[in-house]
C-alpha cells in the first residue's frame, strides 16, 4: 500500500481516529464514583463557585488545551471546511500529549466569519487553560488571534502564525552564528506574504533583525510602497511595504544574506542562490515541495549555503512541533494570561542554545546513526530530542513571570524536574540520584576513556556538576576526539603509556603476585589494560569510582576491579541489580548479571545489598525472593534456597526492611494475591526488590519486564565491591554513563 492507504488504514482502525479520553482517578467503586459524579461533586463546585482560580485546582483545566479550526486552510489542502479538518486537529492533539503531555479538546467550528467565531470561542473560555488556534485562513487569522487575546483572559496562539516564525528564528540565530553575521546587518528576502510571512519577518525583528533591511514579495512581485499607494496590497502587507524599484522574487535576491520560503515550490533557481552575498542562509520552507531543493541549493555555490527545509528527510526542518507543545507547556503551568512577544523570543533562544550541546544517542540513532553536530547541518534540535520539554518550557514559564503573564510563580530548578518527571519515572528516579551526587561530587575514573561516548559522557558529568571525571587513554588521542567533536571542556586524562605510574604496577603485582602474575606482567597490564588501571586507581584512592565494560564483554570487565578491588569487608559476593521503572511503580531486580547458581547465603546476601540500593534512590526496599513455589506449595531444594534464604534475612536484626519467600511473582507484586490469599506475609505491600533464585531466571525475568512491560531499565548496577564500580553493558548510551556515574558518586559519599 502507499502512504496515503496506509493513512486511511491507520486512521480507521477500531478504535477509529487517534484519541480518546481516559479517567485520571479510580472508578473501581461505589465511593470512586460518589466522588467522582454526585453527590461528592458539589463540594468542589462551590469551592469554584467561591474562587474561579479554584477551577485549576479541582478540574483538568490546567492541562487542557482546545485545538480550535474552522478548515479554511488546512495544509496544502485549502479551505475543505470544518468537518474535513478534524484529523488534522486530532492529530494535532496527539503531538500536545505525546511532546508535552498536554490533554486536547480539538473543537471544529462550521464557521467562516471572523466576529461569529471570534465569540463561539470566548464562550468556551472556562473550559480551556489555553486556545491553539488552526489552520484559517488570512487576513481572518490576524483579527481573530488580536480579538481573542485582547478579550479573554488565557493563552491563545495561532500555530499557522507564530509556529515557524519561532523555529526559523532559532534556526536564523545559529545560521548567523555559524555565518559570522550580525541579524543587525543582514537583508532578508521574503517568499509569500501570507499569514506565516508576516508573523515570521515581525519575529525576526523583534529578535534583532532591522525592518527596513526586510523585502517581501507576494505572486505580484516586491511588496513596495508603490504598491501600497496604488492600494494593491492588504494593510499587513503594507507593514513590510518598502521603498524601492519594482520588481520580482529574482530582483529581490540579488545580494541578499537570508531568503525564507513561505510559498510554494520549485520556484527558486540556482542562478538566484548564486546572485545572493557570500555564505548564503537559504529557509525554504514550502511544503511538501520547497522553494528549491536542498541538493539543488547546496550545489548552487563553492561557499557554504546553510539550508533548510520543511521536510523531515533533510538536515535543518522546521517543525512546528519544535514550538507549541513546550510553549504551551510553560504557559499553562505558570497559569499565564497570554503568550507574548517576551515569550517567542524565550523559545527560539532556548532553541538555538540546544542546537549548540551535544546530541543524545536516541536521537542520533532515531537518525540513521549519522553523526549529528552543531554546524551548516544541524542548526535545530530535532523534533524527537526529549530535552526539548525541559529546556524550552522553563524559559517560557521564566519568561511569562519576568513579563508579567504569570499568575504564579514556580521555582524553575524545581519545575525542570517535575517536567523530567513528565517523561517517565526512570528520569524522576535519575534525579534523586543526580540531585545527590551533585551536592558532593567525587572522582570517576572511566576506562576506556578513547571512546567516544566516554568522552561526551566526560563532557557532560563534568558540565553538570555530577562529578569529577578522569578518562583513561591516550591524551592525544582523546583530546583530538573531543575537539572534533566540538566539545568545550579541558579534560583530566591519565595516560598510562605517558605518566609515571610505576607504583600502579608495583600495586598490582603485591595484589596478584600469588595468583601468577610477574612484575613485568603487572607493568604491561597498567599499560595496556584500562580495566587493570582503573582499578588500581580506585584500590589506591586517586580515583573514587571507576566505570568500565563499554567495549567489553560484562565477565571479562568485571573480572579486573574483582581481582584488584574486591568485595567489601562485610560482603562475600557482589551482584548486578536493574532498576525497572514503570509508570507508577519502581522495582529493582537481582542478581541479574554476576551469580550464576547461588544458594541461600548468596541470595540473602544479593538482597541485603539490593535493599540497601534502593535506599540511595529514596525507595524504602520491601523484598521478596521468588520461585515457582509459594511458601512451601511445592519442597524441594530449589524452593528451600530462598525459604531459607528469607529466614536468615528475618532472623537478622542488620536487615531492617520486610522480607519473605519463597513466593512465586505474581504473589509478590499483586496486592489483592498477597493481602487476600497470603495476609501472614511479612509484606503489608507488593514488593518492590525481586530476588530471583538463579542468573538466568533473574536475566530473563528482566529482559520480559523490560520489553513486554514496557519498563524503563537503569543498570545494571553492581553492588557489594569494596569500592564503588560499575559495570556498562556493550552498546550503552551515554546518558547510562552518565546516569551510573551518578549512582557510583552516591555509593562513593555512602563510604566516606
Amino acid at each position: 500500500m502507499g502512504l496515503d492507504e496506509d493513512a486511511l488504514e491507520y486512521h480507521r482502525t477500531d478504535p477509529p481516529g487517534k484519541i480518546e479520553i481516559s479517567t485520571t482517578k479510580p472508578t473501581n467503586t461505589q465511593r470512586d464514583l460518589s466522588l467522582a459524579y454526585s453527590p461528592g461533586v458539589a463540594a468542589p463546585c462551590l469551592e469554584i463557585d467561591d474562587d474561579e482560580t479554584d477551577a485549576y485546582t479541582y478540574t483538568a483545566k490546567g492541562n487542557l488545551v482546545g485545538v480550535v479550526s474552522n478548515g479554511s486552510a488546512v495544509l496544502g489542502l485549502g479551505d475543505i471546511g470544518a468537518q474535513a479538518s478534524k484529523p488534522v486537529m486530532e492529530g494535532k492533539g496527539v503531538l500536545f500529549k505525546r511532546f508535552a503531555d498536554i490533554d486536547v479538546f480539538d473543537i471544529e467550528l462550521d464557521e467562516a466569519d471572523p466576529d461569529k467565531f471570534v465569540e463561539a470561542v470566548k464562550m468556551m473560555e472556562p473550559t480551556f487553560g489555553g486556545i491553539n488556534l488552526e489552520d484559517i485562513k488570512a487576513p481572518e487569522c490576524f483579527t481573530i488571534e488580536e480579538r481573542l487575546r485582547e478579550e479573554i483572559d488565557i493563552p491563545v496562539f495561532h500555530d499557522d502564525q507564530h509556529g515557524t516564525a519561532i523555529i526559523s528564528g532559532a534556526a536564523l540565530l545559529n545560521a548567523a552564528d555559524i555565518a559570522d553575521k550580525d541579524l543587525e546587518d543582514l537583508e532578508i528576502v521574503f517568499s509569500g506574504a501570507g499569514a506565516s510571512a508576516i508573523a515570521t519577518a515581525r519575529f525576526y525583528v523583534s529578535l534583532g533583525c532591522k525592518r527596513e533591511n526586510i523585502t517581501m514579495c507576494d505572486s505580484s512581485g516586491i511588496i513596495t510602497e508603490e504598491r501600497a499607494r496604488r492600494d494593491e496590497i492588504n494593510e499587513y502587507k503594507r507593514e513590510f511595504a518598502r521603498d524601492v524599484p519594482e520588481g520580482d522574487l529574482a530582483d529581490a535576491m540579488a545580494g541578499a544574506d537570508v531568503f525564507v520560503g513561505l510559498s510554494v515550490g520549485g520556484i527558486v533557481s540556482q542562478g538566484m542562490i548564486q546572485s545572493m552575498a557570500d555564505d548564503p542562509i537559504v529557509f525554504a520552507m514550502a511544503n511538501p515541495d520547497p522553494e528549491i531543493g536542498y541538493e539543488e541549493a547546496k550545489s548552487a555555490r563553492d561557499d557554504t549555503v546553510i539550508m533548510a527545509t520543511g521536510r523531515s528527510d533533510y538536515p535543518n526542518q522546521v517543525n512546528n512541533v519544535l514550538g507549541f507543545p513546550f510553549i504551551f507547556r510553560g504557559a499553562l503551568d505558570v497559569r499565564a494570561t497570554e503568550i507574548n512577544e517576551e515569550m517567542k523570543v524565550a523559545c527560539a533562544e532556548a532553541l538555538a542554545e540546544l542546537a549548540r550541546q551535544d546530541v543524545p544517542d536516541a536521537v542520533v540513532k532515531a537518525y540513521g546513526d549519522e553523526p549529528i553536530q552543531y554546524g551548516p547541518e544541524y542548526i535545530i534540535p530535532k523534533p524527537v530530542d526529549p530535552r526539548v520539554l525541559f529546556r524550552v518550557a522553563p524559559s517560557i514559564a521564566e519568561a511569562a513571570m519576568e513579563s508579567g503573564a504569570a499568575r504564579t510563580e514556580l521555582d524553575l530548578d524545581e519545575y525542570e524536574e517535575e517536567l523530567e518527571a513528565r517523561l517517565g519515572k526512570s528520569r524522576e528516579m535519575m534525579r534523586v540520584v543526580l540531585n545527590k551526587a551533585k551536592s558532593d561530587p567525587k572522582t570517576v575514573a572511566l576506562a576506556e576513556g578513547e571512546n567516544e561516548k566516554m568522552i561526551r559522557a566526560a563532557y557532560q558529568i563534568q558540565e553538570q556538576g555530577i562529578a569529577l571525571p578522569i578518562l583513561i587513554g591516550d591524551e592525544s588521542e582523546i583530546r583530538r576526539t573531543a575537539a572534533n567533536l566540538g566539545l568545550d571542556f579541558d579534560p583530566t586524562v591519565a595516560d598510562p603509556a605517558a605518566g609515571d605510574y610505576e607504583g600502579y604496577a608495583d600495586r598490582l603485582h603485591e595484589l596478584r603476585a600469588r595468583k601468577g602474575i610477574t612484575r613485568t606482567e603487572a607493568g604491561e597490564l597498567i599499560e595496556r589494560d584500562s580495566n587493570y588501571f582503573g582499578s588500581v586507581m580506585v584500590e589506591r584512592g586517586d580515583a573514587d569510582a571507576l566505570l568500565t565494560g563499554l567495549s567489553h564483554h560484562y565477565p571479562s570487565a568485571l573480572r579486573p576491579p574483582l581481582q584488584v578491588i574486591g568485595t567489601a569487608p562485610d560482603v562475600d559476593y557482589a551482584a548486578g541489580v536493574y532498576m525497572l521503572t514503570f509508570k507508577n511503580r519502581v522495582i529493582f531486580v537481582a542478581d541479574a548479571t554476576v551469580n550464576q547458581d547461588p544458594d541461600e547465603e548468596v541470595l540473602a546476601e544479593v538482597t541485603r545489598q539490593t535493599g540497601k540500593l534502593a535506599r540511595r534512590f529514596n525507595i524504602e526496599p520491601r523484598a521478596a525472593l521468588l520461585s515457582y513455589s509459594n511458601f512451601g506449595s511445592v519442597d524441594n531444594e530449589g524452593t528451600r534456597k530462598p525459604r531459607r534464604a528469607a529466614q536468615m534475612l528475618q532472623d537478622d536484626p542488620e536487615a531492617d526492611f520486610p522480607v519473605d519467600g519463597e513466593m512465586q511473582a505474581d504473589t509478590a507484586v499483586v496486592e489483592d494475591i498477597l493481602e487476600g490469599t497470603y495476609g501472614f506475609s511479612e509484606l503489608d505491600d507488593p514488593a518492590n526488590v525481586l530476588v530471583f533464585p538463579n542468573l538466568e531466571s533473574g536475566n530473563i525475568g528482566y529482559k520480559l519486564l523490560q520489553r513486554l512491560g514496557g519498563a524503563d531499565a537503569i543498570g545494571p548496577m553492581l553492588v557489594g565491591m569494596d569500592k564503588p564500580v560499575h559495570v556498562l553493558q556493550r552498546g550503552d548510551e551515554v546518558k547510562d554513563i552518565v546516569n551510573l556515574a551518578g549512582v557510583a558518586v552516591v555509593d562513593a559519599q555512602q563510604s566516606d
